[in-house]
């Protein structure tokens, strides 16, 4: 795999049983680009393993006054070095290779549920840990990936010198062999500790980030009610927790690499101290000793990719552990999977017909324009994602029902063709109007007809006035990250435009009318119904102006539905209703009941006096 060919066509279905798992099925994915690095790693590696044999055959040149093997030694070391160069610079290149291209899967991965799961996603899990996880997570993920063809090199290369050394010289070589592998091992009982600091550490940056997202995202709320400064010292707090978990983490790696260096420090100071002994005896010459020494110098070097790789290892974990529960979050789908009662094959028909959900008893017949009131924002929001088949979680519930087909048994792209789900906080993507209205479509609505009904003209007129065009063309005006230059009723407008160009079989809008006055409300509700004539559209909102609009009203009280008609009805005959659409105290509620019952008795007083 090469940079040039990202993204992935497909990045596969990855193993989300565990943090561990996942990483193991990222390394199997790239073996290819793993080997490559392992292959330049070992030139590399075995380049400066050999550095020590060509010295010590150049100093015992010199030491026997032999010009031919001294230039063979020379020849030989400028061989290394090519080799060396050569090894790094493509070892380099391969490990980065493997790194983007890690980070580009794991991000892929992530894109693509974010597309599947749509709000559903946020609901399930924080966004500051998703915003986490795409962000620094993927950097961690992909130095472990990258860092462990440089370590299986280097443990290679390792290995290769202990053997090497015992058959040249087999009296140092087996106190080089003994004492390599406890280098290596010898901070295993730190790791432990070291990676649960590191653990505690990620944790806290983790839900330091969480809460920063959230503040941001609130920021305008937390303004208007004088909870900015509250919130911004809870970051600072968890800011502050963040810094000491990374002082205490830090000392740990701080111990590992101290001891690192204490105790190949000791083995040197050993093997140069016996040897000299040996050279003094006479049982090696000058040159195997100086041989002997520059390898276990120079085995310091891939010593400390032990050290990398642990704490490649226990930065990746847990950054790997929350990439597997987002991505472990599915789509609860009918056990078939499958567009269950669909026909399938070229002659395949979508579902079309009344939307039905049977946990609540909500009925939204077909071509008509539906209400719904909830006294609670959340659960419409919950309900107004069902309807778009997609459960809140595995609850058990019966699926939504379009014309009598399961929308949980559609496959992904079918539910969203005939069901569209636009939430009360949507997304205004960067780019031109043009291309913000080039959605999917069933090209029955133009454009232009989209914003008419929902009243974007002076969303236009200010566009236009910042077109980049000569005719000050407000379809070619490029919108910032989010809407970010536009006002909220702005973006709620451009939103509802995009919906409407859509035009699906069933338009599900939640407050879609939230952030307008009232003036505007009126006339986008009559857009909305003029344009779906015909079509299905359900509105979840307490607005009375969209309300009195509405064929028919659905209430919904304590996640069933508790009445139906329309809306100057059940003004007056459900109290509940009433409550809820007028915004009613529980003190005014009783108020007006008990003057409603005070009527009906001089009511009945009156009838039962004319009788007499």
């Amino acid at each position: 795999m090469q940079i040039r060919d990202l993204p992935f066509t497909d990045p596969g279905e990855p193993d989300v049983r565990s943090g561990p798992r996942f990483l193991y099925w990222l390394g199997r994915n790239q073996l290819g680009g793993q080997l490559k690095s392992l292959a330049w790693g070992l030139l590399h590696q075995c380049g400066i393993a050999g550095l020590p044999l060509t010295v010590g055959f150049a100093v015992q040149a010199a030491v026997d006054r032999s010009g031919s093997r001294l230039a063979l030694a020379a020849a030989l070391n400028v061989l290394l070095g090519v080799a060396i160069a050569v090894g790094e610079m493509m070892l380099h290149r391969t490990a980065v290779t493997n790194w983007i291209t890690a980070a580009a899967r794991v991000q892929q991965l992530l894109a693509r549920k974010t597309a599947e799961l749509g709000s559903v996603l946020t609901r399930r899990v924080a966004a500051g840990e998703v915003v986490a996880v795409s962000t620094g997570d993927v950097e961690k993920i992909g130095w472990f990936v990258e860092a462990l063809s440089r370590f299986a090199a280097a443990a290679a290369a390792l290995v290769i010198i202990c053997v090497g050394l015992l058959v040249y010289q087999p009296a140092l070589g087996i106190v080089v062999a003994i004492g390599v592998p406890v280098l290596a091992l010898a901070v295993l009982p730190l790791l432990p500790r070291a990676t649960k600091r590191a653990d505690i550490q990620r944790e806290k940056a983790g839900r330091a980030t969480e809460l920063a997202s959230d503040t941001v995202a609130g920021l305008r709320v937390l303004r208007g009610i004088g909870g900015e400064e509250l919130f911004l010292g809870r970051y600072r707090e968890a800011s502050q927790e963040v810094r000491r978990a990374a002082v205490r983490s830090a000392r740990m790696w701080s111990l590992i690499s101290a001891v690192q260096v204490l105790l190949p420090g000791l083995l040197l100071i050993t093997v140069v101290l016996y040897g000299a002994h040996l050279a003094l005896d006479g049982r090696i010459a000058v040159g195997e000793l100086v041989t002997v020494y520059s390898a276990v110098t120079l085995m310091l070097y891939p010593l400390q990719h032990f050290e990398e790789i642990a704490m490649a290892y226990s930065f990746s974990r847990p950054s790997a552990k929350r990439a597997a529960r987002v991505l472990a979050i599915q789509r609860v789908t009918d056990p078939a999977g499958t567009d269950t009662g669909v026909p399938s094959g070229p002659e395949r028909a979508l579902p079309s017909g009344d939307l039905y959900d049977p946990a609540t008893g909500l009925l939204a017949p077909e071509g008509r324009f539906t209400a719904v009131v909830c006294g609670d924002p959340d659960a419409a929001g919950r309900l107004a994602d069902r309807l778009g088949g997609h459960a809140a979680e595995s609850d058990g519930l019966a699926s939504v029902l379009l014309g009598g087909v399961a929308l949980d048994g559609l496959a992904l792209d079918s539910a969203r063709t005939v069901v569209l789900v636009q939430d009360k906080d949507p997304v205004l993507l960067s780019g031109t109007l043009r291309e913000l209205l080039d959605v999917p479509s069933s090209g029955q609505v133009e454009a232009a007809d989209a914003l008419a009904a929902a009243q974007c003209g002076d969303v236009l007129e200010a566009l236009a006035q910042a077109s980049a065009d000569d005719g000050q063309d407000p379809m070619s005006t490029r919108i910032t990250e989010r809407g970010r230059s536009l006002s909220g009723g702005q973006r709620q407008r451009l939103a509802l435009a995009r919906s409407l160009v859509a035009d699906p079989e069933v338009l599900v809008l939640d407050e879609p009318t939230s952030a307008v006055d009232s003036h505007t409300e009126a006339r986008v509700a009559d857009g909305i119904k003029r344009l779906r004539a015909g079509r299905t559209t359900v509105v979840f909102t307490s607005s009375p102006l969209l309300l009195d609009l509405a064929e028919r009203i659905v209430f919904v009280h304590d996640g069933e539905v508790a009445s139906v008609g329309v809306h100057r009805e059940l003004v007056h005959t459900d109290a509940r209703y009433r409550a809820v659409v007028t915004r009613e105290t529980d003190e005014e509620e009783s108020k007006t009941m008990s003057q409603a019952a005070s009527r009906t008795t001089s009511r009945t007083m009156e009838k039962v006096e004319e009788s007499a």
